[in-house]
């Protein structure tokens, strides 16, 4: 007998990837934690039956939500990391050896543990030294942070159940405070395909537009992720993700990427007709 896992997407579709078999279920106080093995994907998790990453694509985004940002800020320090206990940010962040400090703060301790068990392929550098893991809530952790970070990257959930705080205007303001002068926050942006994705998706942007004097959308294709297209948010409070972009500093580092390049990097802010679209009209109201 086959066994499948399946991600209902919308109403109408659902993502079916079979399964080799589970190898942890759980719940903590806050949500349900499943990690499966695919013959296709490698073993993947998920969150109260969401797709968060498989082994075969989570490099995708990683690589999109960390290196965007590393390439245009030309000095970070101190960063913080919202979410992201999976441990692939941190991955990408420790590679960069001027960074000094980094603040990861996740909700739930259970995926920290059940993601250092089983899934080391992501969370191989949650040992680093310039990591500290603070286990709260986003929310609540930034409310009291002045001038602090030079990134912020919001590896959040979809914005319902424990991840819905980190989609607020309320967290966007909290965001910019904790920023340096020239600081620079990226977030996951949902995607713009579905209807429903679409319209969290032109609320989060509204809300961002109304926080950050720069704020623009860039793209990455993740085919686990629904519909496979997916966006990211860059807000900045100096620089602009192209024209600040420095191509020669970020690729005499040497760093060896699956997905990024700065080649890349410029081509990912170009953006299809609706999803210009969909942007221009939230961006209307503000």
């Amino acid at each position: 007998m086959d066994f499948w896992f399946s991600e209902a997407q919308t109403p109408n579709v659902k993502l079916s990837i079979k399964v080799d078999k589970q190898l942890f279920s759980g719940k903590s106080e806050f949500q349900r934690i499943d990690v499966f093995e695919a013959p296709e994907f490698g073993r993947f998790l998920t969150l109260d039956g969401y797709m968060m990453l498989t082994e075969k694509d989570e490099f995708i985004y990683h690589e999109m939500i960390t290196h965007v940002p590393m390439a245009v800020h030309p000095k970070v320090r101190d960063v913080l990391v919202i979410g992201a206990g999976d441990g692939g940010v941190i991955r990408e962040l420790t590679r960069y050896p001027e960074i000094e400090h980094i603040d990861m703060v996740e909700i739930d301790p259970l995926v920290v543990e059940v993601c250092k068990k089983y899934l080391p392929q992501t969370s191989c550098r949650l040992n680093d030294p310039r990591l500290t893991i603070h286990y709260e809530d986003g929310v609540r952790f930034i409310r009291s942070c002045r001038d602090q970070y030079d990134l912020i990257i919001v590896d959040s959930t979809d914005p319902f159940g424990p991840g819905e705080g980190l989609f607020t205007r309320e967290f966007y303001g909290s965001c910019y405070n904790a920023l340096r002068e020239d600081g620079i926050m990226v977030n996951q942006h949902e995607s713009p395909f579905y209807a429903e994705d679409a319209v969290a998706c032109q609320r989060a942007h509204k809300r961002i537009v109304e926080s950050f004097p720069i704020s623009r959308v860039y793209q990455a294709h993740i085919p686990t992720y629904p519909s496979g297209h997916w966006l990211f948010g860059f807000a900045s409070k100096k620089y602009h993700p192209l024209k600040d972009l420095d191509e020669t500093r970020w690729n005499m580092r040497g760093l060896t990427c699956r997905y990024y390049t700065t080649t890349l990097h410029k081509g990912a802010f170009y953006l299809p007709a609706y999803v210009e679209e969909l942007l221009k009209d939230v961006e209307q109201e503000c």
